[in-house]
C-alpha cells in the first residue's frame, strides 16, 4: 500500500460510550487481517498532558516508551495491539495551542493574524498525519475526545472535515459511535437521541460513514433501518455495540457485525484472509472458565475511581487468563488502613498489592499493609510508591528506625530512606519533569526476579520522582531486603525482594503498563500463581 488510509472515530450524545474499545477493537480485527494499524487519540482538555492531572479527573496517567505521558486509552491500544505507542499516538489541546503559539513567538506566521482557522486546524492535521507519513502503517485509527456538540472538540471536527476533503474518496471515513438507550417505561429502544447526534455532526460539515451503535438491548431490523434512514448511512454501516462481559470480547461481537469488512469496503481495500483470531479466543475462554479463584487486596487512596488503576486491574486479567484464574481484586483504601484492622481487612486475600501513587496522604495505611503481608507470609507485590513503602516499613520494624520515611512525605526526617532524586531539586514545573518512560535494569542473577524474568537485563517504563537511597542500600540488603535490580547508568534500585517468603517483591518502575493480551507482564503472571499456591494451602 502507498497511501496511508485514515478512520476517525468520534462519539455522541453522552460521554464514556467506550469510543476507545471501539477503536482497539476494530485495530485489532483490521491487524488480524494483516494490515498495519495504529491508533491516536486527540483530547480537547487544555492541558499539555495528562500529567499533572489528578487520577479522579481523568483516571490514571498512561506512560510509553519514550516518556510521554499519556491518556489512557493508549494503554487499550496497546493491550489490544501489542504494539507500543509514543508521543504522537496522544495529542491535546494543550500541546496543538502550545506549538502554535511558540511558531507564532517565532514569527514564524511572517505577521500574519493566528486564528482558528487554519492555524490551529493546521496543526491538527499535520499531527494527524504524522505517523501515516511515517511509513510504518498502513491504516491510522484516531479518535477524537469528547462529545460531538461540546465547544472545546470544535476544532478538531472541523480538521477532521478538512482532512477527509483533503484525502479524497476511500482515503479516510468516519465512524460516530452514539448511544441507542432503553427507556423502561415504554419498554423500548429509542433512536432520537442518535438522530440528534448526527444531526450535529452534519451540522459542522461531516457526514457519519458508520454508525456504531451502543445499547443494552438488541436492535432489532427494523430499529436498524430507521437509523439508516434518518441518520443518511447504508444499512450495513449500521453496527450494533451490545454490552460485554468483557471488554475483550468487543473485537469478536464487531467481527460478527462486520465493522471491519465495511470499513475496508469504505476504504476500497482488500478483506484478505479471515481474521486470526485464534489466541485471542483462547485467551476469551480462559477468562470466561478458569480452575481458580483468588482474592488479591489492592491498597491504594484513589479506589474510587476504578480508571485510577486501569492498568493494574487489565494486568491482572492478562495475568489471570495465563493462571487460568479468576482474579476478585478487593479495594482497599489505605486512607481508612490501620494496624487495628488491618487483619479484619485483610482477612481473605491470597495476595496484597500495594499501588503506586504521590503525597503524604493514606501512607500509613499501605506501610500497614506491607507489615501485615510481611509478618504474615502473604504474597506481596509493591509498585513505584508501594515499592517505597516496603522500603520504609522494614527500615521502621526491622532496622528500628522508626521515623524512616521519604522526604516527599517528611522532609525532616532523619532516615530518609527514600529521597528525591538530586536532578529533581531544582525543578519547579511539575509536567513532564519525572523519570519517565523505558530505563535499563540488570537483574542479579539467582534472585526471584531473575527467576521470573528469565533475563539479566530488562527495560521497563517509570513516573516517579523519588527513588531508593543509595546511603541505606547495604544495610538494608544485609538485614534481608535485597536489592535485585540496579540500573547500570545511575546505580538506582529498581527491584528489591525478600527471602524465606513465598512471595515479596516491590518495583520502582510500573510493569502494568507493558501487560497485553499476547503478552501478560511475568511479575503480575508469578505473583497471581503466588497467590493460587496461597489459596490452595
Amino acid at each position: 500500500m502507498n497511501q496511508t488510509k485514515y478512520i476517525f472515530v468520534t462519539g455522541g450524545v453522552t460521554s464514556s460510550l467506550g469510543k476507545g474499545i471501539i477503536a482497539a477493537s476494530l485495530a485489532k480485527l483490521l491487524q488480524a487481517r494483516g494490515y498495519r494499524t495504529t491508533i491516536q487519540k486527540f483530547d480537547p482538555y487544555i492541558n499539555v498532558d495528562p500529567g499533572t492531572l489528578n487520577p479522579y479527573e481523568h483516571g490514571e496517567c498512561y506512560v510509553t516508551d519514550d516518556g510521554a505521558e499519556t491518556d489512557l486509552d493508549l494503554g487499550h491500544y496497546e493491550r489490544f495491539l501489542n504494539v507500543p505507542t509514543s508521543q504522537a499516538n496522544n495529542v491535546t489541546t494543550g500541546r496543538i495551542y502550545l506549538s502554535v503559539i511558540e511558531k507564532e513567538r517565532r514569527g514564524e506566521f511572517l505577521g500574519k493574524t493566528v486564528q482558528v482557522v487554519p492555524h490551529i486546524t493546521n496543526e491538527i492535521k499535520d499531527r494527524m498525519q504524522l505517523l501515516g507519513k511515517s511509513g510504518d502503517f498502513d491504516i491510522v485509527i484516531t479518535e477524537i475526545g469528547g462529545t460531538v456538540g461540546d465547544i472545546e472538540s470544535l476544532p478538531y471536527i472541523e480538521s477532521v472535515r478538512q482532512l477527509v476533503w483533503e484525502l479524497g474518496e476511500h482515503n479516510g471515513l468516519v465512524i460516530h459511535l452514539t448511544l441507542v438507550p432503553y427507556l423502561a417505561a415504554a419498554g423500548e429502544l429509542k433512536t432520537k437521541p442518535t438522530q440528534h447526534s448526527v444531526k450535529t455532526l452534519m451540522e459542522s460539515g461531516i457526514k457519519a460513514d458508520i454508525l456504531v451503535c451502543r445499547t443494552e438491548h438488541e436492535i432489532s431490523e427494523e430499529l436498524r433501518n430507521k437509523l439508516a434512514l434518518f441518520c443518511n448511512v447504508k444499512r450495513e454501516a449500521v453496527i450494533q455495540s451490545i454490552d460485554a462481559s468483557t471488554i475483550y470480547e468487543v473485537p469478536i461481537l464487531m467481527l460478527e457485525e462486520g465493522l471491519d469488512v465495511v470499513a475496508l469496503k469504505k476504504l476500497a481495500l482488500p478483506k484478505r484472509a479471515a481474521p486470526d483470531l485464534r489466541n485471542w479466543n483462547t485467551f476469551l475462554h480462559r477468562i470466561k472458565h478458569p480452575k481458580h479463584t483468588v482474592n488479591i487486596g489492592l491498597i491504594g487512596k484513589y479506589v474510587e475511581l476504578q480508571d485510577s488503576y486501569k492498568s493494574i486491574l487489565e494486568a491482572f486479567i492478562h495475568a489471570g487468563a495465563a493462571n487460568e484464574t479468576k482474579v476478585n481484586v478487593i479495594s482497599i483504601h489505605s486512607e481508612f488502613l490501620n494496624a487495628s484492622d488491618v487483619a479484619e481487612k485483610f482477612a481473605g486475600l491470597d495476595g496484597i498489592l500495594v499501588a503506586p501513587g504521590f503525597g503524604e496522604r493514606g501512607i500509613e495505611g499501605k506501610i500497614e499493609a506491607v507489615r501485615y503481608a510481611r509478618e504474615n507470609k502473604i504474597p506481596f507485590f509493591g509498585i513505584c510508591l508501594g515499592m517505597q513503602m516496603a522500603i520504609i516499613e522494614y527500615s521502621r520494624n526491622v532496622l528500628g528506625y522508626v521515623d524512616a520515611n521519604s522526604t516527599e512525605m517528611n522532609p525532616s526526617t532523619t532516615h530518609p530512606v527514600v529521597n528525591l532524586m538530586e536532578e529533581q531539586k531544582t525543578i519547579t514545573d511539575k509536567g513532564g519533569t519525572m523519570r519517565l518512560g523505558a530505563w535499563k535494569c540488570n537483574v542479579k542473577t539467582g534472585t526471584l526476579a531473575f527467576k521470573i524474568y528469565e533475563k539479566e537485563t530488562i527495560f521497563e517504563r517509570h513516573r516517579h520522582r523519588y527513588e531508593y537511597n543509595s546511603d541505606y542500600v547495604t544495610e538494608l540488603d544485609n538485614a534481608g531486603l535485597i536489592a535485585s535490580g540496579v540500573n547500570p547508568e545511575t546505580g538506582l534500585v529498581e527491584i528489591v525482594e525478600l527471602e524465606n517468603h513465598p512471595f515479596f517483591i516491590g518495583v520502582q518502575y510500573h510493569p502494568e503498563y507493558k501487560s497485553t493480551v499476547a503478552n501478560p507482564h511475568p511479575l503480575f503472571v508469578n505473583f497471581v500463581a503466588a497467590t493460587v499456591k496461597a489459596n490452595k494451602k
